[in-house]
């Protein structure tokens, strides 16, 4: 379903009392929610329905010519998927309880409670867009399609993971909650980010904020904005990030680093669709999707009592892992093509080749910094190149032999922790030796590089081994 569709769907009020249509009328718009359609003549729902979509149905129980409890049961019969909330001035449990039974999301008596109504009239907006989310998941997980693939094209990738990531993107574009983005530093959270909003297709800006070391104030003051006066220095009224991102997409970097003051200020953001401005005794209204991204583990952050558990449930609406590029090194060749050609341009000089060692050596490092690392791998060697293929040594300077961190060879594929008898130097070394050869494809100055010598030393000793045999 388009998401802008999504997004217009009506709350359709039924009611024989124009009186009673406006008082809702205006409830509603005064609560935020401007998309509103009314019926005062009940003969007029069904074939309404039939038309056009409504996100909830709220219904008079008694009217003329067809009761509400008639209508429920056409409702219920023909479309389902719509909440219906009945409201009635009759106080009568065993009416209540049949409508109920019949498939009435939610049951009201009049005069109804200014926060009663608006608190059911969301709560079955949020149902029906869950019902509308767990559809679009089946249908896009049941698939490799993606229906717009060129809003991912920024992403240069060959991965299966980041392909299925696509399709859950595409799948929780329609929602309005939150979207938890997690990964390490230079996964490309941004990107993903990005592509949510432009598979949403909703129309105001995508507006990025880096929330990472800054202060409360500053974080609020970014946010939130302030009025004329609010601190000193304040001489003129500011808009925040949040007005800015109004009827788009509102990304909060390093949420991990979130003051508490700060996270009670967003919980209600996300709860309420409300905030303050500094100085502001007046709360604001607020449409902006929160998306939110972190390279920290919020689960430790939560157990030390530094961030709030309501909080973060209420972030992950939705959760989007993105994984390290040492989990997708199928995608190194690509991006590194990709890099190289970005580099050339930047630096005004044609795309240089590379040998293909360069990507066996690459495939065996551990890429702490993920893609963003791998770019400036790519800038710094096309800077360096004086010909049209790229030198080897300008990556293995940057990697600096092995990471202690990468994924090497377990000791026990060459040692029993549980034996007495522990390898000879000589056996480990002739393990490791070969290892390397078969990783780098035999490519000597590769296997050096994995073992952390030069390629001279590894030289010497393969001459050694083979006057051996």
């Amino acid at each position: 379903m388009n998401t802008a569709k999504n997004q217009s769907l009506p709350i359709l009020l039924v009611d024989d009392e124009p009186q009673i249509l406006l008082g809702s009328q205006m409830l509603l718009r005064t609560s935020g929610i401007e998309n509103i359609a009314t019926i005062s003549d009940s003969r007029e729902l069904m074939p309404f329905l039939a038309s056009h979509e409504a996100g909830v149905i709220v219904l008079d129980l008694s009217m003329p010519h067809l009761s509400g409890y008639d209508l429920l049961a056409a409702i219920s019969s023909e479309y389902p998927h719509i909440p219906v909330i009945l409201m009635t001035a009759v106080n009568d449990l065993e009416t209540a309880v049949s409508c109920m039974k019949s498939g009435a999301f939610d049951y009201l008596l009049k005069p109804v409670d200014k926060d009663r109504f608006i608190t059911c009239i969301t709560r079955a907006m949020e149902i029906r867009a869950l019902q509308t989310e767990m559809l679009s998941l089946k249908d896009h997980l049941l698939t490799d399609e993606l229906e717009n693939a060129s809003v991912f094209s920024p992403i240069v990738t060959r991965s299966k993971k980041m392909r299925a990531i696509f399709r859950y993107v595409e799948a929780v574009s329609n929602s309005r909650q939150p979207v938890l983005i997690t990964g390490e530093t230079g996964v490309g959270k941004e990107l993903i980010a990005r592509a949510i909003h432009a598979a949403s297709g909703i129309k105001g800006s995508f507006v990025p904020v880096n929330i990472g070391g800054l202060d409360d104030t500053m974080i609020s003051d970014s946010l939130f904005g302030h009025r004329k006066g609010a601190f000193t220095g304040a001489d003129e009224a500011r808009e925040g990030m949040i007005a800015q991102a109004a009827g788009g997409t509102l990304l909060l970097d390093e949420i991990g680093d979130l003051t508490e003051s700060t996270q009670v200020k967003l919980l209600r953001l996300i709860q309420e669709r409300t905030y303050y401005p500094l100085g502001s005794d007046m709360p604001r209204r607020s449409d902006a999707r929160i998306l939110v991204a972190t390279n920290r583990d919020i689960q430790q952050i939560i157990t030390s009592g530094k961030f709030r558990k309501d909080l973060y449930y209420r972030l992950r609406a939705h959760h989007i892992h993105i994984p390290p590029l040492r989990e997708r090194r199928e995608d190194i060749p690509m991006l590194l093509h990709h890099f190289l050609e970005k580099s050339a341009l930047l630096l005004n000089r044609k795309k240089p080749s590379f040998p293909p060692e360069l990507v066996t050596l690459l495939a065996n490092y551990h890429f702490p910094g993920n893609v963003r690392e791998l770019e400036m791998m790519a800038l710094d060697a096309s800077a360096l190149c004086t010909g049209g293929i790229i030198a080897m040594e300008s990556f293995r300077r940057t990697i600096s032999g092995p990471d202690p961190s990468a994924d090497r060879p377990s000791v026990n594929a060459i040692w029993d922790p549980n034996s007495e008898v522990l390898p000879t130097l000589k056996e480990a070394e002739e393990f490791l030796i070969a290892e390397s050869m078969r990783r780098s494809g035999g490519n000597q100055g590769t296997a050096a590089s994995l073992l952390g010598i030069t390629r001279q030393a590894l030289n010497k000793r393969l001459s050694r081994e083979r006057k051996k045999l």
